[in-house]
């Protein structure tokens, strides 16, 4: 931690990152090899898991492979654009809402935006000199607009996620402010809160990355065939653009205590339910200090268009709807409104508590109407 706080500490006196005031930002080595990680059968990962209060990696496996990173890349956009506005770090408030609404919501638009108003993939370039990134690069030739065929690996995010949290204080509430204000449903109706917050109670925030899913639980809008980093051209590459993948990366605990940061690349055609309760699972399985894991019973649902509700009882206002087949965490139920669903019929709810709200039984994968072993709420 020692070059960490001189890094600090130089960017906090001269109050503006720059490429002479910000040093590449270090990297621990691993610590011993911990218990093998859940990864699922068919997917490939890349993962890296930093706990800032010892110093040390408590998770390694791939950690340097290059994913394509979808639209956790989103970051590096962010702070490029910002690099030059000095220690107050003040936009515009048009700029600043697109700023927020990119990180927080996962806006393709305000992500085009930046890419094509300063350089495309010299973004790239430019945050690889200035963080002294190792496997980030800038999309293949042949898709210069794709911001999300930039490559990165769960070892350079991890180097990017330190870098942001011990940057001066304005700049590092600028982004982790905004991936703590992540919202469920992102602007192309993607459930997002799969992986981090699928499978730690807060505090945590996160950037998510999603690509070559048709559509992602929250609406029935299909992905827009034309969003850069979105689309899923044929044909090798040197980083994987055909499989679908899927991303989480953030930090869990108080006070960010531990970076983590999963890559995942899927089967084609794998459903995005599926994919999500993967991501889950493989990130349940990792060493994360400093994690709070709520309480409750994991079941799989069936279904299309399942609403969460804000309590046991169907129509009107809905929290939100769960991306097919997805694996949901059950931590009582009770009794109300009765649904039918022919030829099935049932009064009980259950309470999911990573989503806030409730949803009838029937769609749950369980044996008679009352879950078995579920308390009552």
């Amino acid at each position: 931690m020692t070059c960490l706080a001189a890094a600090a500490a130089l960017l906090t006196l001269t109050g503006t990152p720059s490429a002479t005031a910000a040093p590449p930002v270090p990297q621990a080595p691993p610590t011993a090899a911990a218990a093998a990680v859940a990864v699922p059968p068919g997917v490939t990962a890349g993962i890296a898991v930093f706990d800032r209060q010892t110093n040390t990696f408590t998770e390694q496996q791939g950690a340097t492979a290059r994913f394509r990173s979808a639209s956790v890349v989103k970051i590096l956009l962010a702070l490029d654009h910002v690099w030059d506005l000095g220690p107050a770090y003040q936009l515009p408030a048009a700029d600043r809402a697109r700023l927020d609404t990119m990180l927080r919501s996962s806006d393709d638009d305000a992500a085009n935006y930046y890419w094509e108003r300063n350089g495309s993939g010299a973004i790239i370039d430019r945050m690889v000199s200035r963080l002294g990134l190792a496997d980030t690069a800038r999309p293949p030739a042949a898709y210069p607009g794709f911001w999300g065929y930039t490559a990165l690996s769960a070892n350079d995010t991890v180097r990017i996620y330190r870098y942001v949290l011990d940057a001066p204080a304005p700049l590092r509430e600028l982004i982790m402010g905004n991936l703590r204000q992540s919202t469920r449903c992102a602007s192309d109706d993607f459930d997002q809160h799969f992986g981090i917050p699928g499978s730690f109670a807060r505090p945590w925030a996160v950037k998510q990355g999603w690509s070559g899913f048709a559509s992602g639980g929250c609406g029935t809008a299909p992905a827009p065939a034309a969003a850069r980093g979105v689309a899923a051209p044929a044909g090798a590459a040197a980083v994987d653009l055909a499989r679908p993948a899927l991303h989480t990366t953030g930090t869990v605990g108080t006070n960010d205590r531990t970076v983590v940061a999963v890559y995942t690349l899927h089967p084609e055609g794998t459903p995005y339910g599926k994919a999500y309760t993967d991501v889950n699972r493989l990130t349940r399985s990792l060493d994360v200090p400093g994690a709070v894991r709520p309480s409750g019973t994991w079941f799989t649902t069936w279904g299309t268009g399942v609403s969460v509700r804000p309590g046991a009882a169907a129509g009107g206002t809905k929290v939100t709807s769960l991306p097919p087949g997805v694996e949901v965490l059950v931590d009582c139920q009770k009794e109300g409104q009765v649904v039918n669903v022919p030829p099935y019929t049932n009064q009980w709810w259950a309470h999911l508590p990573q989503y806030g709200g409730y949803m009838t039984n029937i769609y749950l994968n369980s044996p008679g109407n009352e879950l078995p072993g579920v308390p009552v709420c």
